[in-house]
């Protein structure tokens, strides 16, 4: 298990592969995600992208800026109260990624086919009649 960012860093960063271990990710505690968000933001991208990254750590990078949040909304682990914070977000870009993302639930997809912007109405529009 993981027990600070600085491993989590070392252990990502690593170039000998067998150490790189998933698992060693999906156990680390909330706390060491915390930090590893905290004191180095250049890992807040990554953090988003990882594919074990917890739903709480997701709902916490989206207080960084709306480049993280955008990363955020495409991920289709996203609690119901994520779905619907990112796709009322003042960014386009992070509510476009909402209306394509193939796990948003239908409701906030129809709520988004009525968006402002036209591309993200369409997209959700479209996204909503692939899955009904």
């Amino acid at each position: 298990m993981i027990h600070s960012a600085e491993e989590f860093i070392a252990l990502r960063d690593s170039d000998n592969k067998e150490e790189y271990d998933r698992s060693a990710f999906e156990e680390a505690p909330l706390a060491v995600w915390r930090d590893l968000i905290q004191r180095y933001p250049d890992y807040r991208r990554w953090v988003a992208h990882n594919k074990t990254v917890p739903v709480e750590i997701l709902a916490e990078l989206c207080n960084y800026g709306p480049d993280i949040r955008q990363f955020v909304a495409t991920k289709r682990r996203l609690s119901r109260e994520l779905f619907i914070l990112l796709s009322q977000d003042p960014a386009a870009t992070v509510r476009q990624s909402i209306a394509v993302n193939k796990k948003t639930p239908l409701d906030i997809l129809q709520s988004l086919a009525k968006d402002e912007d036209a591309d993200i109405a369409d997209s959700a529009t479209r996204n909503a009649g692939k899955r009904a």
